[in-house]
């Protein structure tokens, strides 16, 4: 019999089904980050129960650090429920003995940087969070959700999960990508042609050409945004590239277990003739650089376009809470911040391509903040190690510790009410990135060619 990747990587997890018709999943890997945990861990302690397996967890604060003053440490944060939550997973993780990459840490960082960096996320695991992006781990071929916090802290308790089983689709992008497309463009194409419901019930498998040809950092950005498709999960199969990106990572197997680990890994790919529920097909030569106009992640056009005619009453309040007219060109937006950071494109090659266009260029005198953030600790230190920092700073950018930052503004880093911003995070949601803050998904390379510009701009310009 075929199976997709999907149900291989369910059919190794799960531990029975129960008379609702939902399963109990077995729980690889948990990662833990300071907002969703502290209730849960309350929830342990009002129960008498403690974490019934201390290795699978993993701990990093990210959602409410500050980007700045960092050599502050607790004292740093200055919102007091923010140092609170911080405080809590600390006090947590002590008790508990659970790991933690904390805040004094070179290894902190945001929670789905962390784990694939250090080797904690590897194929064939099942992995949950306490956060909705959590289906970015599935670049390496796991089945990786995220959870609401009764079921971390179940999670917690017994090292499963109670969940539905889900539907197969299959997203095939083929062809070869024109220059200046990226990743981020390729999941914002997805996100706007089958819309944000156009997943929901199902996880996603990637393939094509396209994929098959992307980094593990470029799979790690199309996954991140599974979610925002309305899927549980999003999966690359295991290939090479897997391989090598896991080899010698801190966590990962060595030895003799390497070798039998990749022995494993091998058959995590979907079989020929395996059956997907649903299929979408998109020719990778046809994907523009992509803008989100509107507040949400459906809400996108090529750069080359103008804002659409509102054919709903959702169509037509975005438009109004962006200040926005249809039939107004992209590129004649202009731009108040420059966000380049988040989950889905912090990593060390997010910020190569940035540093890339902004070398030996100023960023625009209307810009009135452009900041970057790293996606951990180590991210940050491999950039400045090769010089990245200094070419940020010398556009203007403002070159900040690690953290999840303007992504969800649950920290100083916030836009102002009516600003525009270019971001590279994954949501675009009314009040995201701060009241009244309007957002625009892009790739880091049309972040940073904007910020020159100053308004939006076809990074294709940039490096023809």
């Amino acid at each position: 019999m075929s199976y997709t990747l999907y149900d291989k990587l369910w059919n190794l997890h799960e531990v029975t089904q129960r008379a609702d018709n939902t399963y109990l999943l077995y729980i690889d890997r948990h990662l833990i980050h300071e907002v969703t945990s502290p209730q849960a861990f309350e929830g342990l302690k009002l129960a008498g129960r403690s974490p019934w397996r201390i290795s699978a967890n993993i701990a990093t604060p990210d959602h409410n650090v500050p980007t700045t003053d960092r050599s502050k440490g607790l004292e740093g944060i200055y919102d007091e429920v923010a140092k609170l939550q911080v405080v809590t997973l600390d006090d947590n993780c002590k008790e508990h003995d659970i790991l933690q990459f904390d805040i004094h840490d070179r290894r902190q960082g945001i929670v789905h940087v962390v784990g694939p960096e250090q080797g904690l996320t590897l194929p064939g695991m099942t992995i949950v969070c306490g956060d909705s992006h959590t289906s970015t781990h599935g670049a390496l071929a796991t089945l990786s959700m995220g959870i609401g916090t009764s079921e971390v802290e179940h999670v917690l308790a017994t090292q499963c999960l109670k969940t539905s089983k889900l539907k197969n689709m299959r997203v095939t992008i083929s062809g070869e990508l024109q220059d200046g497309v990226t990743p981020k463009d390729v999941t914002l194409a997805v996100i706007g042609q089958i819309g944000t419901a156009g997943g929901t019930g199902y996880a996603i498998e990637y393939s094509g050409s396209v994929i098959e040809n992307m980094s593990i950092e470029g799979r790690m950005t199309v996954c991140n945004m599974a979610i925002e498709a309305g899927a549980r999960a999003g999966l690359v199969a295991y290939d090479k590239t897997t391989e090598d990106y896991i080899r010698n990572r801190p966590f990962a197997p060595k030895g003799e277990k390497w070798l039998e680990a990749i022995n494993q890994w091998k058959d995590l790919i979907s079989d020929k003739g395996s059956y997907f529920d649903k299929e979408i097909i998109i020719d990778g030569s046809s994907i523009a650089p992509q803008v989100t106009w509107g507040t949400s992640p459906e809400m996108v056009i090529d750069i080359d376009g103008s804002i659409p005619e509102p054919t709903s009453d959702s169509m037509k309040h975005a438009l109004d809470y962006m200040n926005l007219e249809s039939g107004k060109r992209i590129k004649d937006i202009r731009l108040d911040q420059i966000f380049i950071g988040s989950c889905t494109n912090s990593r060390i090659e997010d910020l190569r391509e940035a540093a890339k266009i902004l070398e030996g260029k100023k960023i625009s005198s209307t810009i009135k903040r452009a900041i970057v953030v790293p996606g951990s600790g180590l991210v940050s230190k491999q950039a400045i190690e090769e010089g990245l920092d200094e070419i940020f700073i010398q556009s203007g950018f403002e070159w900040r510790a690690p953290g999840c930052s303007m992504c969800l503004a649950m920290n100083p880093d916030q836009l102002g009410d009516g600003e525009h911003c270019a971001s590279t995070s994954n949501r675009n949601f009314e009040g995201r990135q701060g009241y009244g803050g309007r957002t625009h998904l892009v790739s880091p390379a049309t972040a940073a060619a904007s910020a020159i510009q100053g308004s939006f701009v076809d990074v294709r310009d940039f490096i023809s």
